[in-house]
């Protein structure tokens, strides 16, 4: 009886046997799948990683990072403004360049000008043939730069051109040629070699050349002589004198009287009227507002 369970038990064994030869088979196989897909991953990463080296290397080798990547809906606001821009008059985009230009000092191409503020001359025909026919703008055919009224570079270039005008230059005419040069102006005033005056209608500075050659010495005695000299009190009278030392006078007097007294104007002025007193027979119309007639004439 002991034999014949044996006997069954061994029977067992043997017919497991295939099922777990099978399953063992499996199970190798999937573990070598396993290492496929892994060793798969760590190739994929492996190249990201050596193209992302390469990428920053270019980047540095240019100067510069490469931007990260900027989400639609966080570069909204700047679209927008973007499009304002272009959007506005011709005018408005022709003062963004010409700022542009004027501060930068630079020349500029339309691509350039549009990566800078954004103005697109290339798709604006407009702004492009105004921009072109401005007479602060050059154009080289390729380029943009700023032109100001007189070409200068520095300081001496700026004395020259002032020693040029000995009636005077105005400093409006001269703020645009570069930028150091209202500091210039003044260092050239402070040694003595300009000066700087305003002129009286237009309240704006004019800069005249202090010539060294032109500095003259007068003596006491002739400064004297010349403020004892006593001049004629009447208009008609220095008009002669002046006209005798061949000058013409700015003013014709006689002439004025003369149109004056045919007209019945009198060239003296008016006696101003006597304001009328308020005394006690006078009328009170106000009489409630007595603080009005504290000075009243008793007369």
């Amino acid at each position: 009886m002991h034999h014949i369970r044996k006997c069954k038990v061994s029977n067992g064994k043997k017919s497991l046997l295939p099922f777990t030869m099978a399953l063992q088979e499996r199970l190798d196989k999937f573990k070598k799948q396993q290492e496929k897909c892994q060793t798969t991953l760590s190739s994929i990463a492996a190249s990201k990683a050596a193209a992302s080296q390469k990428s920053a290397a270019h980047g540095s080798a240019n100067g510069r990072n490469a931007p990260p990547a900027v989400k639609f809906s966080n570069d909204t606001e700047r679209l927008q403004h973007i499009n304002s821009i272009r959007k506005a008059p011709v005018g408005a985009q022709m003062k963004r360049v010409i700022d542009l230009l004027l501060e930068t000092r630079q020349a500029l191409t339309p691509e350039q000008i549009n990566q800078a503020c954004y103005v697109d001359i290339k798709a604006n025909k407009d702004v492009f043939e105004n921009l072109r026919k401005n007479p602060k703008v050059n154009y080289d055919g390729l380029r943009f730069s700023y032109k100001s009224k007189y070409g200068l570079k520095d300081k001496t270039e700026l004395l020259q051109l002032i020693r040029k005008y000995p009636e005077g230059l105005a400093v409006i005419d001269l703020k645009d040629a570069y930028p150091t040069v209202m500091e210039d102006l003044q260092a050239l005033k402070a040694v003595g070699q300009i000066w700087l005056l305003s002129n009286f209608d237009s309240q704006e500075d004019i800069a005249y050349p202090n010539d060294p050659k032109l500095h003259i010495k007068v003596d006491d005695d002739l400064k004297q002589l010349f403020r004892s000299i006593e001049l004629p009190r009447d208009m008609i009278d220095i008009e002669k004198d002046l006209q005798k030392n061949g000058m013409k006078p700015a003013t014709n007097t006689a002439k004025r009287r003369s149109a004056a007294q045919i007209q019945g104007i009198s060239s003296k002025p008016k006696p101003k009227k006597k304001k009328s007193e308020i005394n006690k027979r006078t009328k009170l119309t106000n009489a409630h507002l007595p603080e009005l007639f504290q000075n009243l004439n008793n007369s």
